[in-house]
């Protein structure tokens, strides 16, 4: 059974990038000792999940293999259960279904893939045998192309319905809906105006049924609106983004900048139960 209780307080998911070419944070927590401190750091502000990736899926990256992936990932893994916590959620982000069965094992309690089993359908095996969350997440081609000039019909339309395909594709691979966890892609082969719609229109995708993850974090789309050159000046925009999931009824927020979106959730979630 899934974490996610629709009536309870959503949840902050910390990112944690074991990279050395992540948009925004690339290369920082490379060393399983800085990554630890890192994780440390992101629970003392009041991270819920630590969410773990190995291979950068900003726009244009190179793929990573799942051999590098592993190397990245899992001694970090091991180092949050044995330093941090045993219990604490960890999500793997990552599209390779390898990865996922050996984070798994070692401790993870979540996938996360923005492919949402695209990449590789095994992938969804996996999370079917585990009987764990996953995060399907909506992309417009692949890392490489995906800010080729995107385009949609109707970009909510669009996304909601690519989704629900691949939450047909998750049930019919053997996972219970209730692990099923729904993510827009904001940055994932979408233009400004179609990440702006999509936050807008938030609440149509946690109609849906599915727990809904939103990961605006330090986005594209924010530095051009306020022409800020420095992802890390956004951590106030991206808190304004967390008010506004919550509000709409999204169950996980995926952030760098813990403490103060702990903040903004906090506050957004006692306004919403006023």
């Amino acid at each position: 059974m899934t974490m996610i209780e629709i009536a309870s307080k959503p949840l902050l998911m910390g990112i944690l990038n074991v990279t050395p070419d992540s948009f925004s944070d690339g290369g920082r927590y490379e060393s399983p000792e800085k990554a630890l401190a890192h994780a440390e750091r992101m629970l003392a502000e009041g991270a819920d999940i630590i969410d773990i990736g190995g291979e950068s899926t900003r726009p244009y990256s190179i793929s990573v293999s799942s051999g590098q992936q592993i190397h990245r990932v899992i001694p970090v893994i091991k180092a949050i259960r044995k330093h941090l916590s045993s219990s604490i959620p960890i999500s793997i982000d990552t599209r390779l279904s390898a990865v996922a069965r050996l984070a798994l094992a070692e401790g993870a309690t979540i996938i996360n893939d923005v492919s949402a089993g695209l990449t590789d359908p095994d992938i969804l095996k996996v999370a079917a045998t585990a009987n764990c969350p996953i995060i399907l997440m909506h992309m417009q081609g692949t890392p490489q192309t995906m800010q080729n000039a995107p385009h949609y019909t109707h970009v909510v339309d669009d996304v909601i319905n690519h989704l629900m395909q691949r939450v047909n594709a998750a049930i019919t691979a053997g996972i219970a809906p209730e692990c099923l966890i729904l993510d827009p892609g904001i940055g994932f082969g979408k233009q400004a105006h179609h990440d702006l719609a999509l936050i807008n229109h938030l609440k149509r995708l946690c109609d849906q049924g599915y727990p809904v993850l939103l990961g605006a974090s330090r986005k594209k789309f924010m530095q051009s609106l306020l022409e800020t050159p420095d992802p890390d000046d956004l951590s106030i925009t991206t808190a304004a983004t967390t008010a506004l999931a919550v509000m709409a009824g999204a169950r996980i927020i995926r952030v760098h900048d813990v403490k103060a979106n702990r903040q903004a959730l906090d506050l957004a979630w006692a306004i919403k139960q006023a």
